[in-house]
């Protein structure tokens, strides 16, 4: 009787499952691409994109980080990081399509965030001041402290 391998749980921050637009930058090979996420955490980011990307290579991450992973609103932000893994599709055809499967995942870990400003929500709040607003109308006191992630 054999008893199953043991797998040691290396990731530091709980994982969330986001389906969320990401924007990329690999400078050493000056590749600029988009991808979308499967999952992300404070410390890393699951995402597949078409872009031949080289693991163990730096890499610039531009995406909308959830409430969730920022303890605050969410916001955008620029994370720098590393690839770990990058996985090829194991067959060229995903299981009962006649097209073939050309996104690649990518494993990083997030080494450093930049908040970038809100274009999105400055536009509103302009807007939001020509029209008076009413008590009830306020939503609760919500924290405006953006954490430090590393």
């Amino acid at each position: 009787m054999t008893s199953p391998a043991n797998q040691v749980e290396r990731r530091v921050g709980q994982r969330f499952p986001y389906l969320l637009s990401v924007s990329f930058r690999q400078s050493s090979n000056s590749i600029d691409g988009v991808g979308f996420t499967q999952d992300l955490s404070s410390r890393g980011v699951f995402f597949f994109t078409d872009a031949p990307l080289t693991e163990g290579s730096e890499i610039e991450l531009t995406l909308r980080m959830p409430s969730e992973i920022t303890l605050g609103e969410s916001m955008p932000v620029r994370c720098r990081g590393r690839i770990l893994r990058v996985v090829r599709p194991s067959s060229p055809f995903a299981s009962g399509s006649s097209r073939p499967e050309t996104k690649i995942g990518v494993a990083v870990r997030i080494e450093r965030y930049e908040y970038l400003a809100d274009s999105e929500s400055s536009a509103t709040a302009r807007v939001s001041t020509l029209h008076p607003r009413h008590d009830e109308d306020q939503p609760g006191a919500q924290s405006c402290a953006r954490p430090i992630l590393s």
